[in-house]
């Protein structure tokens, strides 16, 4: 299985950005897609899932800015960030699990994606 993220760059507060996770090989429709960042100096944190179904789970810090989806048929999650803060700046990766696994466990992470926002 392959994981790719890509869509990150450098933009100014306020600014919009959509991130794109596209994966190949031995997948499932039922995988559950996610994203995770890690800033210069902190851990690595969760920001938002889908399912399979296309239930949607979102960190309270990126909650009514950031929307997650996906596309079984090309079996790509994207990550549509708006009203982005510095804050926000981070690698974001993206984790595609089995829907029996926890979350940040199991599955495959893409290689990430630096994600700049400048004030």
């Amino acid at each position: 299985v392959q994981v790719v993220d890509s869509g990150g760059g450098m933009v100014q507060t306020g600014e919009s950005l959509r991130l794109s996770c596209a994966a190949s090989g031995d997948i499932s429709n039922e995988d559950i897609m996610g994203w995770h960042r890690q800033a210069p100096g902190k851990e690595r944190e969760w920001v938002a899932d889908i399912s399979g179904g296309a239930t949607t789970v979102y960190a309270d810090s990126v909650k009514g800015r950031f929307t997650i989806s996906r596309d079984n048929a090309k079996n790509t999650a994207y990550l549509q960030m708006d009203h982005l803060r510095p804050e926000d700046s981070a690698v974001y990766y993206c984790h595609r699990r089995p829907f029996w696994a926890p979350r940040g466990r199991e599955g495959y992470w893409g290689q990430g994606t630096q994600v700049t926002v400048s004030s």
